[in-house]
């Protein structure tokens, strides 16, 4: 079995209560020759697809499910260009200049991103973010941070507790309030971006399971459970939380997480209907729909199986509809929805792109931590950098090692 099977999500999204896209697939009936095979039909997949189909590369994508089946639609789709971990902790494991560098990246993503959605139907909205305090980060080390931030150019400002309780109604000792941050529906927006890909001529193949993958310096050969194969110039792994073996693990873990939506109530919201989330460990998130609901996700711990953490839905609901309701007592906090998912995370809180060492013309996306659809971004213009040219002078930051 080339890669890990994983039941990534359970329960009901509030991204599926629209419906999922129907996307047109093509069938496998002998062997498939492209530029690029992407495994993945996902929200990373579906940017790197949209990115490479336009550099005028061909594409085929295969995933064992149907596209956007998989972790997408369980995404809470906070578009931070916020790293989960601190611009002042991050540069006390890589450095500050490395740090500064990762930050400023994921910035410029969410506005390239923005960009490259644009005209894509997906209740994209720009939002500012608020950054509580907690047992990460207290009150006196979120100065300290927002300080870090603001002398790499990063637009954000400090609230003291009476300045957020004033303007937010939040009972915090203090937060930071960023710009250039926004929230979407992560279903539309991967579904936008496959059907742009394929209006360039790519090709969506599933459900295709890959067992075995073969690669050379001229070509890899990735054999499918059917029999059949694709022999590409590159292979792409944009496989989220179900990794296949050849693709280095170290560094990275996979955990539970749960989220819930609450029913509409658009005239209760908090002012400005910024992101939410909070410096503790494991850190609370929330967002607004363009309904009017409250999306909240957090309560994350280590993933066993999927049983055990489907076991755990009622009780983690009750626990973020308690803390819902204790950041805005105003709002009605019962869930009308509620899932579990899995969630990637890495010691640094950056994600893992570039090549795979050994493996001829493989590449890999590990997108893990909370910014994974920004991380997507950035993933898609390394890759094109990587096949086409010229290389990006961010890839150190993020390759393999």
């Amino acid at each position: 079995m080339q890669g890990e099977h994983r039941d990534l999500r359970t329960g009901r999204t509030v991204w599926e209560a629209g419906g999922l896209p129907l996307l047109p697939r093509s069938q496998m009936r002998g062997d498939i020759e492209t530029d690029i095979l992407i495994v993945g039909a996902g929200i990373t997949g579906a940017i790197v697809a949209d990115v490479l189909t336009q550099a005028g590369l061909t594409v085929a994508i295969a995933d064992r499910r149907s596209p956007v089946r998989g972790s997408t639609a369980a995404s809470t789709a906070l578009l931070l260009a916020e790293i989960d971990t601190p611009l002042t902790v991050l540069a006390e494991r890589i450095g500050r200049r490395d740090a500064g560098r990762a930050w400023l990246r994921s910035r410029r993503s969410v506005r390239d991103l923005a960009r490259r959605a644009a005209g894509i139907p997906c209740d994209w909205a720009q939002r500012d973010a608020l950054y509580l305090a907690g047992d990460v980060l207290d009150a006196r080390a979120l100065e300290k941070e927002a300080d870090a931030r603001q002398s790499i150019g990063w637009p954000c400002d400090y609230l003291g507790k009476d300045e957020l309780r004033r303007h937010y109604g939040i009972a915090r000792s203090g937060a930071i309030r960023s710009r250039d941050n926004a929230e979407v529906d992560p279903v539309r927006l991967a579904g936008g971006f496959l059907r742009r890909a394929l209006a360039r001529g790519a090709r969506i193949f599933a459900p295709v399971e890959i067992t075995d993958v073969s690669p050379s310096p001229r070509q890899v050969t990735a054999r499918a459970r059917n029999g059949f194969a694709f022999k590409a110039a590159a292979l792409v792994y944009a496989s989220g939380y179900e990794l296949p073996r050849l693709v280095p693990r170290g560094g990275h873990r996979v955990v539970s997480t749960w989220a819930m939506a609450t029913a509409p109530q658009p005239d209760r919201l908090w002012r400005s209907r910024c992101l939410v989330w909070e410096a503790s460990d494991p850190y609370l998130y929330m967002r607004t729909t363009r309904d009017g609901r409250v999306v909240i996700g957090g309560e994350d711990e280590d993933f066993s199986d999927a049983v055990s953490r489907d076991a755990l839905i009622d009780k983690k609901t009750a626990a973020l509809e308690g803390k819902l309701h204790a950041l805005f007592p105003d709002l009605d906090a019962r869930a009308e929805l509620a899932w579990a998912g899995s969630f990637g995370v890495s010691r640094t809180g950056l994600p893992t792109i570039g090549r795979l060492r050994g493996k001829p013309n493989c590449f890999a996306v590990l997108g893990f931590g909370g910014n994974g659809i920004t991380f997507a971004m950035i993933a898609a213009q390394l890759l094109r950098g990587y096949l086409r040219g010229p290389r990006d002078p961010d890839s150190d930051l993020f390759a393999f090692k």
